[in-house]
């Protein structure tokens, strides 16, 4: 658990620096103001979902696939609330930046989604016999 916390913390450094410097290069026109707060966003949703799916699976280790599809459906529920309540909240008038930042919900929403499935398969492979093939 420590590791994945570990592992998340440097995803995030990285996606922040990497922010600074397109914000640095480019400005607004590629980074939206609101890009910060939506990375900080996907960082405390990714911890909080894979704290509420390991204790879960802590109490029952057969309950995996369900508390797993389960935090995905909680991630995209959530994730699809925010896009529509900045939507409703007048996002959609500021023209070219509702682009810069619906470009920046998906690209955070993809790339901790994609994280927390690496970090799930990496900590499955110790599990798998040596010499098996699931052909």
């Amino acid at each position: 658990m420590l590791r994945f916390f570990r592992n998340l913390l440097l995803l995030v450094l990285l996606l922040y620096g990497t922010l600074y410097l397109l914000n640095a290069r480019y400005g607004t026109a590629v980074v939206h103001p609101l890009a910060s707060y939506i990375l900080a966003y996907f960082a405390v949703l990714t911890a909080v979902i894979y704290w509420f799916t390991a204790r879960l699976v802590r109490s029952n280790s057969d309950n995996f696939m369900g508390a797993y599809f389960g935090s995905m459906v909680v991630r995209m529920l959530l994730s699809m609330g925010l896009v529509l309540v900045y939507l409703y909240k007048g996002g959609a008038h500021e023209g070219n930046g509702t682009y810069t930042a619906l470009g920046a919900f998906f690209i955070g929403y993809f790339l901790f989604t994609g994280f927390e499935i690496w970090s799930v398969l990496t900590n499955l492979r110790p599990f798998s016999k040596p010499g098996e093939s699931s052909l």
